[in-house]
C-alpha cells in the first residue's frame, strides 16, 4: 500500500481482528462518552473505520485536533461488541497505539458540514468544492462518471472506431453559439477560437481516409446556463463514420448506449434497439416538443374545429387548440390551480381546463362555453366520467408549447400515466433544412448547415426552402436532449447551393470553411456522424436534475468558478503581449 497505509478504510473486516494496522483519511468526527472513551471516524476516498479512544491521554491528543485534519492511525483490529451492518467495516474497530497528523485543517468551523453539503447553498459548495467533493453521495457521482466515460470507450473501440484527438485552439467558425477567443501573441489582431464541437475536424478524417472516429470531446461554447447545461465547457462522446447512413449511425448507439444506462442507471430497465423514430413535425403535433419524454402515455390531440368560436376569446377561429386527456385524474381544484400558475411560469401562456362529471357532464373550467356541442367533444376525445381535460391555445408554437408544458407536468402528477423507473430513448428525424429565423425574419438553417438536404441538389433547385427536409436527427431520452447529429453534406456542390439559399455565397463557403471545402473537393465519402453530451448521459444516469451535480469542477450560473476566481482580471503586460485595450464601458461601470 502507498504511503505506508496498510489498509484502507473500506476493507478491515472480522478476519483481520488481531491485526496491528495503519490507516489513514480524514478525522471526520468524534463521539466523546468520556475523558477517556471516545469513538473517531477515518474517512478515506474508499469508506470509514470507526477508531476507539479508551485512555485519557489519546483523548488529549484527539481534542487538539480539528475535524477534516488528515491523519494516520497505527494499532490493533478488534471485533467491536456493537456492531453496525451498514457498514463495510461495522464489525471491527481500530484501538491506536500511535495517530499522527498528516494535514491539519487550522478552521475551527468548516463552510459547511460535510456529509450535509447537498443541503448548503450552491454558491459555498462551489468555492469549497474541495470540501464538498469529499462528500460521499457527491463524490460517488464523479466515480460514476469516470466509469461511464470508461465503458463508453471500450464500447466504442469494440464497434472498431478509433479514438482521436482534435485541437483546441482551431479557428472560429459560425456554428450557433458564441466562441470562446484567444488572442494571438505572434499574429497582432488575429484570434483562436476554443471548438465549439470538432465538427469540421472529424468531417475531415472522414476525408482523410479514416473510417471510425471517436473521442470523449471538450466542446466550449460562452452559453447561459440551464439545469441540463453548463456554461464554458461540455463534453461529447463524439463520433463520425465514413460510407455510412443515419441508420448505420442509429445502430451504433442502440447498442452502446442502453446496456451502460442499465449497468449504472439509477433504473435498470433501457430501450432496446430499434429506438422509436418520431419525424419532427409529428413530434410537435403530437407532444408539443421535439424532445418528447415517452415514459409519459399522455399525447395532444388537435380540437382547433371542435372547439373554436365557442364564444371563449381563446378559443377564436384561427388559433391553434390542444387538447390533454387524462384518466383517473383527481387533482384537487388546489391542485389544478396551481398546475395551470406552473404551466403559466413555464410556457409563457395559460392552460385552461374541464373535466366530465359523475353524470357524464362537462363541468369545470371552461365547460360552460362548450355545452352546446358536448356530445361531439365526449366522442372524438374519448371521453369517460373520470376524464380531466387540459388545453392549451394560442398561434401554432404557443400552442405546441403549452401543450407540451402541460404533458410534462400531468406526467408527474398522474402516476398512471407515466413509467419513472425507466430510460426510454428515441430519434427525433426529419427536421426542417431551414426555417425563417426569429430575429431576423430571413431565411436561416433549421440546425447544422453541414447537414445533407433530402433530395439532394434537386430538391435545392425545384422545392420550396421550407419544405425541404435534411438527414438530421436528435437523440432523446426522458426529455432530455442528448445530441443532435446528421449525414453530412460531403459535395461541395450541394455545399454551395444550400449556403445560397441563406445568402452565402461560394466565395463566403470558402472563406469560412476552407479546410473542409477543399478537403472535399479532393474525393470526400459520403458520411454521418453524433455526439451525445457526455454530462447529460451521466445526470440521467445518476437520477440527478442538475448537470453541475456530474461535473467535478463546475462554474456556476453565471459562467464563473468560484473556487479559482475565474474569470478575473489580469496584468497589463499579458495585454500588451496579446496586443489587447480593455475599453470600458461606462454604462457597466455605474
Amino acid at each position: 500500500m502507498i504511503q505506508s497505509r496498510t489498509h484502507n478504510c473500506n476493507e478491515l473486516g472480522i478476519g483481520d481482528a488481531g491485526k496491528k494496522v495503519t490507516i489513514t483519511g480524514w478525522y471526520e468526527n468524534l463521539r466523546k462518552v468520556s475523558k477517556t472513551l471516545g469513538f473517531l471516524v477515518l474517512r478515506d476516498f474508499y469508506g470509514c473505520t470507526q477508531v476507539v479512544i479508551e485512555n485519557e491521554s489519546m483523548m488529549e491528543t484527539i481534542n487538539g485536533i480539528n475535524t477534516e485534519s488528515t491523519l494516520s492511525v497505527t494499532g490493533t483490529v478488534r471485533e467491536r461488541s456493537s456492531k453496525n451492518p451498514e457498514l463495510p467495516t461495522g464489525d471491527i474497530e481500530v484501538v491506536p497505539e500511535k495517530i499522527e497528523i498528516l494535514g491539519k485543517c487550522i478552521y475551527n468551523e468548516l463552510p459547511f458540514e460535510i456529509q450535509r453539503s447537498l443541503e448548503a447553498d450552491e454558491n459555498a459548495r462551489l468555492k469549497y468544492r474541495y470540501l464538498d467533493l469529499r462528500n460521499p453521495a457527491v463524490k460517488d457521482k464523479i466515480i460514476l462518471r469516470s466509469r461511464i466515460v470508461s465503458e463508453l470507450r471500450k464500447a466504442m473501440e469494440d464497434q472498431g472506431f478509433l479514438e482521436i484527438t482534435t485541437p483546441i485552439l482551431t479557428c472560429s467558425s459560425p456554428e450557433g453559439a458564441r466562441d470562446y477567443l484567444v488572442p494571438s501573441r505572434l499574429h497582432e489582431g488575429k484570434f483562436y477560437a476554443l471548438p465549439q464541437a470538432p465538427q469540421q475536424f472529424k468531417q475531415i478524417l472522414m476525408a482523410s481516409g479514416f473510417d471510425r472516429y471517436f473521442q470523449i470531446a471538450p466542446c466550449f461554447r460562452d452559453e447561459d446556463a440551464r439545469a441540463d447545461r453548463s456554461p464554458g465547457e461540455f463534453y461529447q462522446l463524439d463520433m463520425e463514420m465514413a460510407f455510412a447512413t443515419q441508420e448505420d449511425v442509429f445502430s451504433v448507439l442502440e447498442d452502446v448506449l442502453p446496456p451502460i444506462f442499465a449497468k449504472y442507471g439509477k433504473y435498470d430497465k433501457a430501450s432496446k434497439a430499434p429506438f422509436k423514430r418520431i419525424p419532427y413535425r409529428e413530434a410537435l403535433e403530437k407532444y408539443g416538443t421535439d424532445k418528447p419524454d415517452l415514459r409519459i402515455d399522455l399525447t395532444l390531440t388537435d380540437v382547433s374545429e371542435l372547439f373554436s368560436d365557442c364564444g371563449f376569446e381563446p378559443f377564436a377561429s384561427g388559433n391553434v387548440i390542444k387538447a390533454v386527456v387524462v384518466s383517473g385524474f383527481e387533482g384537487t381544484r388546489k391542485v389544478i390551480d396551481k398546475l395551470c400558475a406552473d404551466v403559466e411560469v413555464v410556457s409563457g401562456a395559460k392552460p385552461y381546463w374541464f373535466k366530465v362529471g359523475e353524470n357524464g357532464e362537462l363541468a369545470g373550467g371552461i365547460a360552460k362555453f362548450l355545452q352546446d356541442r358536448a356530445s361531439d367533444i365526449i366522442e372524438k376525445l374519448g371521453l369517460s366520467k373520470d376524464s380531466f381535460v387540459a388545453v392549451a391555445a394560442g398561434n401554432r408554437n404557443q400552442a405546441y408549447k403549452t401543450g407540451g408544458t402541460l404533458i410534462k407536468m400531468l406526467g408527474e402528477l398522474a402516476p398512471s400515466h407515466m413509467d419513472k423507473e425507466a430510460y426510454e430513448f428515441c430519434w427525433i428525424v426529419d427536421f426542417p433544412m431551414y426555417e425563417i429565423g426569429e430575429e431576423s425574419g430571413e431565411l436561416e438553417f433549421c440546425h447544422n448547415p453541414f447537414s445533407m438536404p433530402q433530395g439532394g441538389m434537386d430538391a435545392l433547385i425545384n422545392e420550396d426552402p421550407l419544405s425541404i427536409l435534411a438527414y438530421q436527427y436528435d437523440l432523446v431520452c426522458n426529455g432530455v436532449e442528448l445530441s443532435s447529429g446528421a449525414v453530412r453534406n460531403h459535395d461541395p456542390e450541394i455545399m454551395i447551393e444550400a449556403f445560397k439559399k441563406v445568402g452565402l455565397g461560394e466565395e463566403d463557403v470558402k472563406a469560412k470553411f476552407p479546410a473542409m471545402y477543399n478537403a472535399f473537393c479532393y474525393g470526400a465519402p459520403p458520411h454521418a456522424g453524433i455526439a451525445p453530451g457526455v454530462d447529460r448521459m451521466v445526470m440521467l444516469i445518476a437520477g440527478t436534475d442538475s448537470i453541475r451535480e456530474v461535473i467535478p469542477f463546475p462554474m456556476n450560473k453565471n459562467a464563473q468558478d468560484l473556487m479559482m476566481g475565474a474569470p478575473a482580471a489580469v496584468e497589463q503586460k499579458q495585454l500588451d503581449d496579446v496586443h489587447i485595450a480593455i475599453v470600458r464601458n461606462e454604462e457597466n461601470d455605474n
